[in-house]
């Protein structure tokens, strides 16, 4: 009996009403793995060139992998799945905390969902059963009182992945939640919006029935080795986030401004004091012993994450604490992925500061640079509001500024529709190409360039002088760096693993090597899977996701930046950082990345690399 799956896939038609239960065969699971390879395998087979997101007939696609569940450490995570209805192209959305074990646990590797309800409904799945049931009573409820309500219906042991209001009105950046206050969200692409096109407000799971596991022992001892059994202390917590923090200051990696300027002192001893302050505890998904660098809540509530106060504060020239995380809170409840909103709510700035848009456009609100009240107004309209200009920036920078025209796309800071997270890509050539390449559209976790150690280079057989912050603006290498790292990456979110696993950083911080994550896959399933194959099946599926993007139109042209960050230096110029005065070269590292890929000089996998990746059946699909 294999190990690690159930072997079984819910699906769930909302138009019939009709709940099935597919079972999935060992060839499958080998050469597609889990959380990503399962999603964008299905994704293929159902969908088209012309399918719209919003259409019956895209699935939103709920995932966990092989390792889910286990004693592997970060393994409770869980991915979500659909084709975008911001960037008309793959998208996914990954998350934390409970949901994806207590799926896993009640029977099923994975939930696919088509069709539409013709009213709001939520799916209650538990050990080895699932029912549609009515959700009316909870539509317009934001995600933390739709935790509450549904486990006191269900269990209150349960997990509940749900929508707020903005996956209700389709707000194209709206995210899934998971976990109420402590607020685990699969946040990019827009994959609420696409649950609110169904009528499909949550996902409730719960189960007791632990994956086997093929080689306990074995298992056991290999963490054993490379872990230490304790969790991070808080002590270690607060230094790594200083030191990790003031590094990305220093070197330029923050964004600042809508990515115009280079500096705003007052920003990160605030962030600082406030995250490290002794009110907040720290958080641990299930399974975790590491707690990533900004994960804490207060009172039971998610609180202040890096990646989220950047675009939200620092983007927008925001430095009030206090404010920062009422527009966080209001992100989560109302469920919209932060780094978006943060986002469009500093191209609203520029764009009103340039006389594109008036306070009349706004219904009132002024968008100031540093205004806190209004980015907490402009937060709440998105969320809730039917104002014609709240619906406008919820479709995200790229569609609003189309609408608003003029010079408006010049400060739409996207890339394939997808805004920017907190690293600019002009601080490292291969985080850059990472933005560009990205099958997501810009995503600081394709080949976490932010976080390259050279403990990856001895296994991964990385080019020499990596990504290091003391390498980042070399050229050579860059495409067989990204490319490499891409594709181990893509193996995590198959196996879905948090990414914090892959730089170690456990109480000492200790490095473990990425043969280790196929030795874990290897004595869970029962398989023998070495690190070439564990490299080749990240690979696949990074290619298969391709040829998704690429049968709806992605091409070279859109493997680019905005043009802000290709030709415009940051700040008055006095160059405050190594990175203020520097711009990626593109196009040379793209053409070193496709050849490395096999892909042509269009950014397509040529028919030889799919054949290479026993994908040949993708050539011919229309």
């Amino acid at each position: 009996m294999l190990g690690g799956y159930t072997s079984k896939i819910l699906k769930v038609d909302l138009t019939t009403q009709k709940v099935e239960i597919e079972a999935l065969d060992e060839q499958t699971a080998r050469k597609y793995l889990g959380g990503d390879g399962f999603a964008a395998k299905i994704l293929w087979e159902t969908t088209s060139a012309a399918t719209d997101p919003f259409s019956p007939e895209n699935p939103v696609i709920f995932m966990t992998g092989p390792l889910t569940g286990t004693i592997v450490p970060t393994s409770a995570r869980h991915i979500v799945a659909a084709l975008s209805p911001l960037t008309n192209i793959w998208g996914a959305g990954r998350a934390g905390g409970h949901w994806g074990a207590e799926l896993k646990r009640a029977g099923f590797d994975g939930v696919v969902v088509t069709g539409k309800s013709t009213t709001p409904v939520y799916l209650w799945v538990h050990n080895g059963q699932a029912q549609i049931a009515d959700a009316r009573h909870v539509w317009g409820k934001d995600t933390w009182e739709t935790d509450d309500i549904l486990r006191k219906e269900t269990d209150a042991r349960a997990s509940v992945s749900s929508i707020g209001q903005a996956g209700e009105r389709l707000v194209r950046m709206a995210c899934v939640m998971s976990d109420g206050k402590e607020g685990r969200a699969a946040a990019r692409c827009g994959m609420g919006a696409v649950m609110g096109s169904k009528n499909l407000k949550a996902i409730v799971a719960r189960g007791t029935t632990r994956p086997r596991v093929a080689d306990e022992e074995g298992l056991k001892r290999s963490i054993r080795e490379s872990l230490p059994p304790e969790r991070v202390t808080r002590e270690t917590w607060v230094k790594k986030w200083r030191e990790h923090r003031q590094i990305h200051w220093n070197k330029g990696r923050v964004g600042i401004k809508n990515w115009l300027d280079d500096d705003f002192p007052s920003f990160l001893p605030k962030l600082t004091e406030e995250m490290v302050s002794d009110k907040s505890k720290i958080y641990y998904c299930p399974g975790c012993r590491y707690s990533c660098t900004e994960s804490h809540t207060i009172d039971g509530r998610r609180c202040q994450v890096y990646e989220s106060m950047v675009p939200l504060g620092a983007l927008c020239l925001i430095d009030d604490m206090d404010a920062l995380q009422e527009a966080y809170d209001l992100c989560n409840r109302y469920g919209m992925d932060a780094i978006s909103v943060g986002g469009v709510v500093a191209f609203a700035m520029e764009a009103f500061e340039n006389g594109l848009i008036t306070s009349a456009d706004t219904g009132g609100i002024r968008p100031l640079w540093g205004d806190a009240a209004a980015m907490v107004e402009m937060v709440r309209q998105i969320g809730e509001s039917d104002q014609k200009f709240a619906r406008l920036l919820g479709q995200g920078v790229r569609r609003a500024a189309e609408t608003i025209g003029g010079v408006a796309p010049e400060f739409a800071i996207h890339v394939k529709g997808l805004e920017l997270p907190a690293h600019d890509p002009r601080s490292s050539n291969a985080v850059a190409l990472e933005y560009a390449t990205a099958n997501i559209g810009a995503w600081h976790q394709s080949a976490s360039g932010v976080m390259i150690k050279n403990f990856l280079l001895r296994e991964l057989a990385l080019p020499e002088n990596q990504d290091s912050l003391e390498n980042r603006f070399r050229v050579d290498g860059r495409g067989e760096l990204v490319a490499k790292l891409q594709n181990f990456l893509c193996s995590f979110d198959c196996l879905a693993l948090c990414k914090v696993s892959a730089r170690g950083t456990n109480r000492s911080y200790q490095e473990i090597a990425p043969s280790y994550f196929a030795q874990w896959l290897s004595q869970v399933t029962g398989w023998d899977v070495g690190l070439d194959e564990f490299m080749k099946m990240g690979e696949r599926v990074f290619n298969l996701e391709r040829m998704i993007n690429v049968r709806r139109g992605i091409s070279r042209k859109d493997d680019t930046l905005p043009p802000r960050m290709l030709a415009h230096k940051r700040g008055s110029g006095a160059g405050k950082s190594e990175a203020a005065n520097h711009l990626p070269p593109l196009g040379e590292m793209l053409n070193q990345y496709y050849s490395f890929r096999g892909w042509n000089e269009l950014g397509i996998p040529t028919r030889e690399k799919l054949a290479d990746l026993g994908l040949e059946e993708l050539t011919g699909k229309k």
